[in-house]
Protein backbone atom coordinates (compact mmCIF):
# COMPACT_ATOMS: atom_id res chain seq x y z
CA UNK A 1 0.00 0.00 0.00
CA UNK A 2 2.65 2.72 0.87
CA UNK A 3 6.33 2.35 0.22
CA UNK A 4 9.02 4.56 1.48
CA UNK A 5 11.85 5.55 -0.10
CA UNK A 6 15.29 5.67 1.77
CA UNK A 7 16.89 7.63 -1.01
CA UNK A 8 14.54 10.45 -0.93
CA UNK A 9 15.07 13.70 0.80
CA UNK A 10 11.77 14.41 1.65
CA UNK A 11 11.41 13.38 5.32
CA UNK A 12 9.72 9.88 5.88
CA UNK A 13 6.23 11.32 7.52
CA UNK A 14 6.41 13.86 3.89
CA UNK A 15 6.38 10.75 1.94
CA UNK A 16 3.61 8.85 3.73
CA UNK A 17 1.21 12.18 3.33
CA UNK A 18 2.23 12.13 -0.32
CA UNK A 19 1.47 8.07 -0.87
CA UNK A 20 -1.89 8.61 0.79
CA UNK A 21 -3.09 11.27 -1.26
CA UNK A 22 -1.76 9.49 -4.24
CA UNK A 23 -3.69 6.57 -3.14
CA UNK A 24 -6.60 8.62 -2.41
CA UNK A 25 -6.22 10.07 -5.90
CA UNK A 26 -6.35 7.46 -7.95
CA UNK A 27 -8.90 6.07 -6.49
CA UNK A 28 -7.03 3.03 -4.51
CA UNK A 29 -8.73 4.98 -1.16
CA UNK A 30 -11.95 5.95 -1.29
CA UNK A 31 -14.05 8.22 0.78
CA UNK A 32 -14.92 6.35 4.31
CA UNK A 33 -12.07 3.57 3.45
CA UNK A 34 -10.11 2.96 6.66
CA UNK A 35 -6.62 3.43 7.07
CA UNK A 36 -3.86 1.13 8.63
CA UNK A 37 -3.61 1.64 12.36
CA UNK A 38 -0.87 3.31 13.61
CA UNK A 39 0.85 0.73 14.92
CA UNK A 40 -0.18 -1.80 12.41
CA UNK A 41 1.23 0.95 9.63
CA UNK A 42 3.95 1.09 11.56
CA UNK A 43 4.72 -2.75 12.30
CA UNK A 44 4.69 -2.47 8.34
CA UNK A 45 7.21 0.02 6.99
CA UNK A 46 9.44 -0.53 10.50
CA UNK A 47 9.22 2.82 11.33
CA UNK A 48 8.48 4.69 14.59
CA UNK A 49 5.22 4.85 15.23
CA UNK A 50 5.29 8.80 16.18
CA UNK A 51 6.51 9.20 12.40
CA UNK A 52 3.18 7.84 11.14
CA UNK A 53 1.37 9.62 13.77
CA UNK A 54 2.62 12.96 12.45
CA UNK A 55 1.70 12.18 9.13
CA UNK A 56 -1.84 10.92 10.09
CA UNK A 57 -1.54 14.40 12.31
CA UNK A 58 -1.17 16.52 9.21
CA UNK A 59 -3.42 14.92 7.11
CA UNK A 60 -6.04 15.40 9.43
CA UNK A 61 -4.91 19.25 10.07
CA UNK A 62 -5.85 19.59 6.26
CA UNK A 63 -8.83 17.77 5.79
CA UNK A 64 -7.95 14.86 3.88
CA UNK A 65 -8.66 12.07 6.95
CA UNK A 66 -10.91 12.15 9.75
CA UNK A 67 -10.01 10.35 12.77
CA UNK A 68 -12.38 8.81 15.45
CA UNK A 69 -11.38 7.82 18.51
CA UNK A 70 -11.41 4.16 19.25
CA UNK A 71 -12.55 3.31 15.59
CA UNK A 72 -9.60 4.41 13.63
CA UNK A 73 -8.99 6.83 10.60
CA UNK A 74 -10.59 6.79 7.44
CA UNK A 75 -10.63 9.24 4.32
CA UNK A 76 -12.57 12.25 4.17
CA UNK A 77 -15.77 12.76 2.55
CA UNK A 78 -14.58 15.06 -0.58
CA UNK A 79 -17.21 17.07 -3.07
CA UNK A 80 -14.23 16.50 -5.43
CA UNK A 81 -10.51 14.79 -5.18
CA UNK A 82 -9.11 17.52 -6.86
CA UNK A 83 -10.08 19.70 -3.69
CA UNK A 84 -7.07 17.44 -1.54
CA UNK A 85 -4.92 20.19 -0.51
CA UNK A 86 -1.30 20.19 -1.92
CA UNK A 87 -0.22 22.85 0.45
CA UNK A 88 3.56 20.64 1.24
CA UNK A 89 4.32 20.75 -2.75
CA UNK A 90 3.26 24.63 -2.86
CA UNK A 91 5.22 25.17 -0.54
CA UNK A 92 8.24 23.32 -1.75
CA UNK A 93 7.57 25.44 -5.20
CA UNK A 94 7.16 28.94 -3.44
CA UNK A 95 10.89 28.26 -1.59
CA UNK A 96 12.55 26.92 -5.07
CA UNK A 97 11.51 30.11 -6.73
CA UNK A 98 12.45 32.40 -3.38
CA UNK A 99 15.73 30.53 -3.79
CA UNK A 100 16.05 31.07 -7.55
CA UNK A 101 15.31 34.54 -7.08
CA UNK A 102 17.70 34.89 -4.23
CA UNK A 103 20.07 33.26 -6.77
CA UNK A 104 19.64 36.61 -8.85
CA UNK A 105 16.54 34.96 -11.46
CA UNK A 106 14.16 37.63 -12.35
CA UNK A 107 10.29 36.60 -12.21
CA UNK A 108 10.11 36.88 -16.31
CA UNK A 109 12.68 34.01 -16.29
CA UNK A 110 11.14 31.64 -13.58
CA UNK A 111 7.95 32.15 -15.78
CA UNK A 112 9.65 31.80 -18.36
CA UNK A 113 11.46 28.67 -16.87
CA UNK A 114 7.75 27.40 -15.89
CA UNK A 115 6.26 27.64 -19.61
CA UNK A 116 9.47 25.78 -20.63
CA UNK A 117 8.40 23.12 -18.44
CA UNK A 118 4.50 22.75 -19.22
CA UNK A 119 5.56 23.10 -23.02
CA UNK A 120 7.86 19.85 -22.17
CA UNK A 121 5.14 17.89 -20.52
CA UNK A 122 2.60 18.51 -23.08
CA UNK A 123 1.70 15.53 -24.87
CA UNK A 124 3.80 15.10 -28.09
CA UNK A 125 2.06 14.72 -31.30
Amino acid sequence: MISINYRDSRPIYEQIKSEFRRLILTGALSAGSRLPSIRELASELAINPNTIQRAYHELEAEGTILSIAGKGSFVAERQRLSEIPCAAELTRFREAAGALRALGFSSQELSSLLEDYFREEAPHD
